[in-house]
C-alpha cells in the first residue's frame, strides 16, 4: 500500500469560515485532496452551526465532493474547574491558549457537550463518525463518555483510537502554530523538515488551523509540504483510511502494537514528537 495522508482542517465554524475557506483553496488549487473538516458546534460561543444558512451550503457543497465532517468539541474553550498544579497550567493554559475545552471536564459534563455537538451536526444534516477533542486534550471524563457515545474513533497527537474496541493506529500529526512571530517562524522551519522527518511512518496527519490562513508565509510553507507529501502518499479522510489499515491488518494481529494504546509503533513516535518539541 501507497503511505497514506489525512488532511485536516480544524475549528471550522461560522466565525472561522473565511479563514477556513482560504485553506480550503490551497488544497484545491493543488489537486483538491480529500480532507477532514473538524466541525466546532459553536465556536467560541460566537454563532451555532445550525443557524447560519450560508455555512450550511457551503459544508454540504464540501462533503458533496469527499470531504468528510468530525465533530471537534462544542464550543472549543476551557470552561472547567482552573488547573490546580504547573504542569496543568501549562497544558491548559499556555500551549493550547485555554483552549482544550475536554482536558478537565467529568464525564456526564463531557458527555453532555458530546451529545449536544451531535445534536447540532444533525440539526444540519450531518453525521460525524469522529470526534476530536479541541487540542488533542482527551481527559478521563471524556474517554468515559465517548466510550457511552456512537462515534467510532477518536486521535491524540500521534494515533488514532478506536472507541469501540481500543485498538490503536500510530498515526503522527504536523501542524503549525501562528499566535506569535516567533512560533511562525519556528514552524516553518519545522515544515521544511517534516516529510523528511516522518517519511517512514505509513500514515501521516496534516493540522491546518484557521489562523494559518492570516499569513502568506505560512500558507506557502504549507503550500510546498502539501504538494511534496501528496507525491508519495496517497490522501483520504480519516475514516477512510482508519477502515483501510483496519481491512489491510493480519487478522488477528494489533495495531499500533496493541489494544492498550501503547505499542511500539506509537511509543516510538511519540518519542521522536518529544525530540523535535526540545
Amino acid at each position: 500500500m501507497k503511505p497514506g495522508l489525512c488532511i485536516a482542517i480544524h475549528d471550522v465554524a461560522p466565525a472561522t469560515w473565511p479563514a477556513c475557506a482560504r485553506l480550503i483553496a490551497v488544497l484545491d488549487a493543488i489537486g483538491a485532496p480529500p480532507a477532514t473538516l473538524l466541525v466546532v458546534p459553536d465556536w467560541h460561543r460566537r454563532g451555532a452551526i445550525d443557524a447560519d444558512a450560508a455555512f450550511r451550503q457551503a459544508i454540504d457543497a464540501r462533503v458533496a465532493r469527499g470531504d468528510e465532517i468530525a465533530l471537534h468539541g462544542h464550543v472549543h474553550l476551557d470552561e472547567a474547574r482552573a488547573p490546580r498544579t504547573p504542569l496543568a497550567w501549562l497544558r491548559r493554559r499556555m500551549l493550547t491558549a485555554g483552549e482544550g475545552e475536554f482536558a478537565a471536564l467529568g464525564r456526564d459534563e463531557s458527555a453532555w457537550r458530546i451529545d449536544a455537538g451531535r445534536r447540532r451536526l444533525a440539526a444540519c444534516g450531518w453525521h460525524a463518525r469522529g470526534f476530536v477533542a479541541p487540542a488533542w486534550l482527551l481527559g478521563e471524563g471524556a474517554r468515559a463518555a465517548l466510550a457511552q457515545s456512537t462515534f467510532a474513533w477518536t486521535s491524540t497527537q500521534t494515533r488514532f483510537e478506536r472507541i469501540d474496541d481500543g485498538l490503536c493506529i500510530a498515526a503522527p500529526v504536523i501542524g503549525a502554530s501562528a499566535r506569535a512571530a516567533w512560533r511562525r517562524r519556528a514552524s516553518r522551519a519545522w515544515l521544511r523538515i517534516a516529510a523528511r522527518a516522518w517519511n517512514d511512518v505509513p500514515l501521516l496527519r496534516i493540522a491546518l488551523h484557521p489562523a494559518d490562513a492570516a499569513h502568506a508565509d505560512l500558507l506557502d510553507a504549507w503550500r510546498s509540504l502539501l504538494i511534496e507529501l501528496l507525491r508519495q502518499r496517497e490522501a483520504s479522510t480519516k475514516s477512510a483510511a482508519i477502515d483501510a489499515i483496519v481491512r489491510e491488518r493480519p487478522s488477528p494481529a494489533p495495531l499500533g502494537g496493541g489494544s492498550a494504546c501503547a505499542g511500539p509503533s506509537v511509543r516510538r513516535i511519540e518519542a521522536r514528537r518529544a525530540a523535535f518539541e526540545r
